[in-house]
């Protein structure tokens, strides 16, 4: 493939908060250029997403649930596609690559394992068009993280918005991650920061059935409860140097109710209000990590619409808090467009991780290729 070719790639993302599936078109470099076309997302159901939550945990890629579970994400994301081809009006021969994140339903590096499921060679078939997947494999199996992937992207896109550096991109997912962005072309530093969004979603789904908690208004309405706060910030996961990356269950709300007896039920609100607090301060501390202040952080992924969260953010770290929105981006499209970015990286044997944003020993590259 000849060096400046642009390609027209499709990435898919399907994370750790259940929301559905999102489906960007961009045409990419794999470099420095990058130009998003069209984004949608297919919503999961919620049956669909419980049958998929249920997996959360599970080794074995040929157990039934996981099985059963993998072909219904396989079509999802196969309709995302087709959706997305029809509202950009290209044609499956328009497009060079698709990157398929798939859905990740168990991460433990310091076991060299993580689980992404969906069938990438089947989609290739389907859609009549090349795909990757497995992004993350190569990188756990040499002795890395796996996580975050994003931050090439995130680089290869503020340096192209040409911003003041340092910055810092702060993805709000299921987990929180963070990439800080220094001058020089290779000052690049990633790892997930602690919960996003998984916590506040579980708790306020198991007392109220709603799927998250709107514009952070439980929280807002609740109050901190400083002994679960104080409890969970004693982790050792926060001492760690990074790189360094979670799985989306480290934390689960039923530790809530285990700490809380003897101190009568936690309203929804309080509990809210003490994950969102919990979220925040996580996120914070991570500036302990960085090489520098960042002049500013631009927040993308579902949980910058948290506006409690935000907020509370932008308090914390002195009115830095930005959207990525407000530099022209669709930050619900950001890593879906990460993972067309990165198929294109992998098409051309380009890295994906690097030592400082995964632990990996090396640069390294990563995908499986399905040919359509």
């Amino acid at each position: 493939m000849e060096n400046g070719k642009v390609y027209t790639a499709i990435g898919l993302m399907s994370g750790t908060s259940l929301d559905g599936v999102d489906c960007a078109l961009i045409e990419t470099d794999g470099k420095s250029f990058v130009r998003p076309l069209e984004f949608v997302t297919m919503p999961y159901q919620p049956k669909a997403r419980e049958e998929i939550r249920a997996c959360f945990g599970i080794k074995n890629r040929r157990d039934p649930k996981v099985l059963t579970a993998e072909k219904l994400i396989t079509f999802k994301h196969i309709e995302a596609v087709q959706a997305l081809l029809h509202e950009s009006g290209k044609s499956a021969r328009q497009i060079d690559v698709i990157g398929f994140h798939g859905q990740t339903i168990y991460h433990a590096p310091l076991e060299r394992m993580t689980v992404q499921i969906g069938d990438g060679d089947r989609m290739a078939r389907e859609l009549g068009i090349d795909v990757i997947d497995d992004f993350r494999s190569a990188d756990v199996k040499a002795g890395g993280e796996g996580a975050p992937l994003a931050p090439l992207y995130h680089a290869a896109r503020i340096r192209g918005a040409g911003i003041a550096l340092p910055v810092a991109v702060l993805n709000i997912g299921g987990v929180a991650n963070v990439t800080y962005i220094g001058e020089g072309e290779d000052d690049i530093l990633a790892f997930d920061t602690g919960p996003g969004n998984a916590l506040m979603d579980d708790w306020v789904k198991s007392k109220t059935g709603e799927p998250y908690d709107k514009d952070g208004a439980l929280a807002a309405a609740g109050n901190v409860v400083p002994v679960f706060l104080q409890d969970w910030l004693r982790h050792p996961y926060f001492t760690r140097r990074p790189p360094k990356s979670l799985d989306r269950d480290e934390w689960d709300i039923a530790d809530l109710g285990r700490m809380a007896q003897g101190m009568g039920e936690i309203s929804v609100e309080d509990g809210a209000a003490t994950l969102l607090q919990f979220t925040a301060q996580a996120i914070v501390q991570s500036l302990d990590h960085l090489p520098q202040k960042p002049n500013s952080w631009y927040a993308c992924g579902g949980g910058r619409h948290n506006k409690a969260l935000m907020a509370r953010l932008d308090g914390m770290l002195g009115g830095a808090m930005e959207n990525v929105d407000d530099l022209g981006w669709n930050g619900d499209a950001t890593e879906a467009e990460c993972f067309a970015y990165l198929a294109v990286r992998s098409l051309l044997g380009l890295p994906i991780s690097l030592p400082t944003t995964t632990a990996c020993p090396a640069p390294m590259s990563g995908g499986t290729l399905h040919k359509k």
